[in-house]
């Protein structure tokens, strides 16, 4: 079965109304072992004080997105391909760079076609994100593939985390592990 990897996204809390806290709680009741914190917009403070605020009541695995400059404060990171390319334009170079600094904490990068995942399939990570499913609100200009990027998830030599308007009740067979959850989760936080 498909585990459920929460994507913990600083915008949709502020819609939904749900605190850093509340989420945690529910990730944790909901036994949901692996979450990502993304705010593109905060400070480094206001990042690294929401952390600290989750960690009270989440126990479970928290990747924290595109911040390699707060790493020591999660258990992985998330990187975009941009930040990755920031740290070096050579992408092995970069994952060398960030595992020096990250030492053997979880490392995930975002793909979206066929050409990425095989130079990922080169770099020293834990995981990679594959989307869009779905069309999203947050990433309105990635390209959606439906059924197609499951067929493309089969060329990673990585787990996958399906990511891009996934819902609860989407079942993925492997490579795919996760299946990523952002605004499905918020809206089952708000109603509960």
């Amino acid at each position: 079965m498909t585990e459920i990897y929460a994507l913990l996204d600083r915008e949709l809390m502020e819609r939904f109304g749900v605190t850093p806290e509340a989420a945690a709680r529910f990730l944790q009741n909901a036994g949901i072992t692996i979450a990502q914190y993304r705010d593109k917009e905060g400070s480094d403070e206001r990042v690294a004080g929401t952390l600290e605020r989750m960690r009270r009541h989440y126990f479970g695995t928290l990747i924290l997105n595109d911040r390699l400059s707060l790493a020591e404060l999660a258990d992985g990171l998330h990187l975009g391909q941009e930040d990755l390319a920031a740290v070096d334009p050579d992408p092995s170079a970069a994952v060398r760079k960030v595992r020096e600094r990250i030492g053997g904490k979880l490392l995930g990068l975002p793909t979206h076609d066929a050409g990425e995942i095989q130079i990922a399939n080169t770099l020293d990570l834990d995981y990679i994100g594959l989307g869009a499913y779905r069309p999203t609100a947050t990433k309105s200009d990635a390209a959606v593939r439906g059924v197609a990027l499951l067929e493309t998830a089969h060329l990673s030599r990585h787990p996958v985390a399906i990511i891009g308007g996934v819902r609860w009740e989407d079942v993925f067979a492997e490579p795919v592990r996760w299946k990523v959850l952002g605004r499905a989760l918020f809206e089952r936080i708000a109603a509960s």
